[in-house]
């Protein structure tokens, strides 16, 4: 990866250290970068009593976003331009962030989603040392949000995903305002991987799970509409993140957890259980509403709980009951055709009824299936605990413990 740099002009500001670096990764963004830039310096200069730079980090953008980037850092004191060959919105942030030699570094939208005078609130905490991390959040009972349904519900259904699996504490994982120490980002930076969207919560859990504070500030928050994020490739990249997340901890490979024996309590295995049977629930849905234009609704649900089955049970094996040898091809397909045959029955009579009440409408089906495999769960966890993982636990390595 190579990195253009056009710096900022000489000012006040930029001939001493900068103590809040604040970055807006963008990504064909030529007309709306000038204007928010413009603003958001007019309201450093006024409102913000640090030092401060704006960077503008662009994302291999293939308009004229560099070109108005440059422009921007040649003419306006205090804006500097970073371009990046390679897209990712976590890339261009580890990029800035770890060159960075700012005693705070946050980042924000481009479109200025967020009202500005959230802005000290949340680095005033950072440049005080009362914090490590600081988030907005758009689900404080104090936010004020406007945007559709759909990504409300999106937005609501992501952090509760993250939660559940994760056992993560902070509320907006995905919110594009944040900041963090310089202290914090020198530890964190080099631990994170994702390099896209998921860039966000991977640090946030992170972060938690190294005992850093994490400061959190309601915001108001607007909608844009001309939003560039990918949702479908977006939702299966987060999930494949927290699939990967699920596995290193449970490995015990995060630094949080080294030197730490977790206990294999009924408890801690229900947490874990409860984490890979969300994920596993997320990709069987969306592979259900995937298939079902081309095969009809029963045809979907069997073809999606099939795929997910075998994998779910391998899963359980080794993150939740911690199997470090693998159980034999016989007995986990043993144990799959029970629990599929299972878990079927249940979302098939759901589905019957979602049917006959919501008509052609896919989300009561959605709706349907996954309560139909929550109760399923409860077999679930019952067999694979009692049958097929019973003898394999007892040489398990525990959860952040070491071998």
């Amino acid at each position: 990866m190579s990195i253009a740099e056009q710096t900022a002009r000489p000012s006040s500001v930029t001939r001493r250290l900068a103590e809040i670096e604040i970055v807006l990764p963008v990504y064909n963004e030529e007309r709306a970068l000038g204007p928010s830039v413009e603003r958001l310096r007019a309201y450093l200069d006024t409102e913000v009593p640090y030092p401060t730079v704006i960077t503008v980090a662009d994302n291999a953008s293939t308009d004229r976003t560099w070109q108005v980037a440059t422009r921007l850092a040649a003419t306006l004191d205090g804006v500097r331009a970073v371009h990046l060959d390679e897209k990712g919105r976590g890339r261009a942030l580890r990029a800035v962030w770890s060159a960075s030699r700012a005693d705070v570094v946050a980042y924000m939208d481009v479109d200025l989603s967020t009202d500005l005078d959230a802005l000290l609130p949340l680095v005033a905490p950072l440049v005080s040392g009362h914090s490590d991390l600081a988030i907005g959040t758009r689900l404080a009972p104090t936010a004020h949000v406007v945007r559709g349904a759909k990504r409300e519900l999106i937005s609501r259904g992501y952090n509760l995903l993250v939660r559940t699996a994760l056992h993560n504490r902070f509320s907006d994982a995905q919110c594009g305002f944040k900041a963090m120490s310089r202290r914090a980002a020198d530890r964190l930076l080099p631990l994170v991987l994702d390099n896209e969207w998921f860039f966000d919560t991977e640090l946030l859990v992170l972060a938690e799970r190294n005992g850093l504070r994490i400061h959190e500030v309601p915001v108001d928050w607007v909608d844009d509409p001309d939003s560039r994020v990918a949702i479908a490739s977006t939702a299966m990249g987060d999930v494949k993140g927290i699939w990967r997340l699920l596995r290193s901890f449970a490995a015990g490979r995060d630094r949080a957890a080294a030197g730490r024996a977790a206990e294999r309590s009924d408890a801690a295995e229900l947490a874990r259980f409860a984490g890979v049977g969300v994920v596993s629930t997320v990709v069987y849905a969306l592979l259900f509403v995937l298939l079902r234009p081309s095969i009809g609704v029963m045809a979907a649900n069997v073809a999606a709980l099939a795929a997910c089955t075998v994998a779910n049970t391998a899963a359980h094996g080794r993150l939740t009951f911690g199997a470090e040898q693998p159980v034999g091809l016989r007995v986990q397909l043993t144990a799959s055709a029970v629990l599929f045959a299972t878990t079927a029955l249940l979302t098939t009579a759901f589905l019957v009824v979602a049917l006959a009440v919501g008509g052609t409408a896919v989300w009561p089906e959605v709706v349907a299936i996954v309560v139909g495999t929550a109760l399923a769960a409860l077999v679930r966890f019952a067999v694979l605990k009692a049958w097929i993982f019973r003898s394999h636990t007892s040489s398990a390595r525990p959860v952040g413990g070491q071998n």
